[in-house]
């Protein structure tokens, strides 16, 4: 039977979400033991953002990176050592050429940790191929919808497409200590998932003019974009699921969510 890939928006958190693994983690591992399994992976984090043209990791062992400072010992230690998948990369350059963007390979990038931390915890045996695809900026909620779109051919290809970053991502108020969830958290996490349930786009791409606290729940827009990009890869028709994550930090939402296309859906498309 053919199967088509679902896509995943992710809310890694901090880093720490790597040793740390909470609510969250442990409902990424139960995920990943449920999907089909993927041929490959293509990840999307804000923390690889380049300038207009958007590169593609293509080397055939991307390294782990470390790419923040300040954390324990451990964390430096980890490392999530995937295979890359140069042809995906390929693909998936000729896929965002096609839909009018400047696109790249780049055979020197490795897996950043907005990358490599929730892979952890979905994939743990780092086993299946990874490329990750950088966010090219500026670009608008609409914009990063779009490029999810011109990747969505993929998924006929069992690739598992993943918009990874926080739903929630305000580190002006970032807490050291765990502790209750800021009203404002809750309010925009709320708010975003009735909105995914009802498919509804057009408020979901105005989001920063009606969503409740949505300047406060993320300060700058970039991380929240890769929620676009995995909705647009969902296409049009999707069911929406909600993978519960909690709230890391008081400030940072970790909840995650699973678009696919139901059985109904995949026969009104064909």
């Amino acid at each position: 039977m053919h199967t088509v890939m679902p896509t995943l928006f992710i809310s890694h958190g901090a880093p720490t979400f790597a040793i740390e693994p909470g609510l969250a983690g442990r409902s990424l591992g139960e995920l990943g033991q449920e999907l089909p399994r993927p041929r490959a992976i293509l990840v999307i984090s804000p923390h690889w953002m380049t300038n207009a043209t958007i590169r593609v990791g293509a080397s055939a062992a991307p390294r782990t990176i470390h790419d923040f400072g300040g954390f324990p010992d451990a964390l430096y230690r980890l490392d999530y050592p995937a295979p890359g998948h140069p042809q995906l990369a390929e693909q998936a350059c000729a896929l965002l050429a096609e839909a009018g963007w400047r696109a790249q390979v780049d055979t020197q990038r490795g897996l950043d940790h907005g990358a490599w931390v929730p892979l952890l915890h979905l994939y743990p045996q780092a086993d299946i191929p990874v490329v990750q695809v950088s966010l090219p900026m500026p670009i608008t909620p609409a914009g990063a919808w779009r490029l999810g779109q011109a990747l969505q051919p993929l998924r006929d290809q069992e690739v598992l497409i993943i918009g990874s970053d926080s739903l929630t991502h305000n580190l002006y108020e970032f807490r050291g200590g765990q502790g209750p969830a800021a009203g404002y958290v809750t309010a925009f996490a709320h708010w975003t998932a009735e909105r995914l349930t009802a498919a509804d786009l057009d408020s979901l791409l105005d989001y920063r003019r009606q969503a409740p606290h949505a300047e406060r729940a993320h300060p700058s827009e970039e991380h929240l974009l890769p929620l676009f990009i995995a909705l647009g890869a969902a296409g049009n028709r999707y069911a929406m699921r909600l993978i519960e994550g909690g709230v890391s930090y008081g400030v940072l939402a970790m909840d995650s969510y699973l678009f696919a296309n139901t059985p109904q859906h995949e026969r009104h498309a064909a």
